[in-house]
């Protein structure tokens, strides 16, 4: 068998991006990117076998740039703060060609999501490390059965739902989250 070429899969990609852009979800299939790109159908199936896999790699690059992009974002303020500026940055995202993208996905569902979860992991690990860094998070409340990881994990998949919610109430899990990690400020 040929090895592959990166560089065509890019070629790919690039064009495939460029029909969901230009002309919808529908545009793309294994046809259009063959006679559009001018190489064979079959070369196209030695780095596609479906439409599905099309679009799942474009969901996964997609969201691996965000990922760098939100990597990149300079979120200061305390824990809550970031967060609040994590999860609208990404409804930001979902809202325009993210969210098509993912609900393109599904025929290829379990793969998708195998992949999403693989992202939250990463995701999961920098709230760990911004809760590191906010010197106000309580340290008393970590125990074996509630640790860091696994209230980041529990942070991560309470946001992936509320961004699949058209209207949620991310303030009131915001708040759950602020009373839970930072001490009580006693009146006086």
């Amino acid at each position: 068998m040929r090895k592959k070429d990166d560089s065509l899969r890019e070629t790919l990609l690039d064009h495939a991006r460029e029909l969901v852009e230009k002309e919808g979800l529908e545009a793309v299939n294994i046809r259009s990117l063959a006679r559009d790109t001018g190489i064979a159908v079959g070369t196209v199936y030695n780095y596609f076998s479906c439409k599905d896999e099309i679009l799942l790699a474009l969901t996964e690059e997609y969201w691996r740039s965000t990922l760098r992009q939100l990597g990149s974002e300079a979120l200061s303020g305390s824990f809550c703060e970031q967060l609040e500026g994590i999860f609208y940055f990404l409804k930001k995202r979902i809202d325009s060609s993210g969210g098509m993208l993912m609900h393109s996905l599904a025929n290829v569902k379990e793969l998708g999501q195998e992949r999403m979860e693989a992202m939250e992991g990463v995701l999961a690990s920098a709230l760990v490390k911004r809760m590191d860094q906010d010197p106000d998070v309580r340290g008393d409340i970590w125990k074996e059965g509630f640790t860091k990881e696994q209230y980041a994990r529990f942070i991560m998949a309470n946001m992936v739902m509320l961004l699949r919610e058209p209207s949620c109430d991310f303030p009131f899990f915001l708040e759950m989250i602020r009373r839970t990690i930072y001490a009580e400020k006693k009146e006086e």
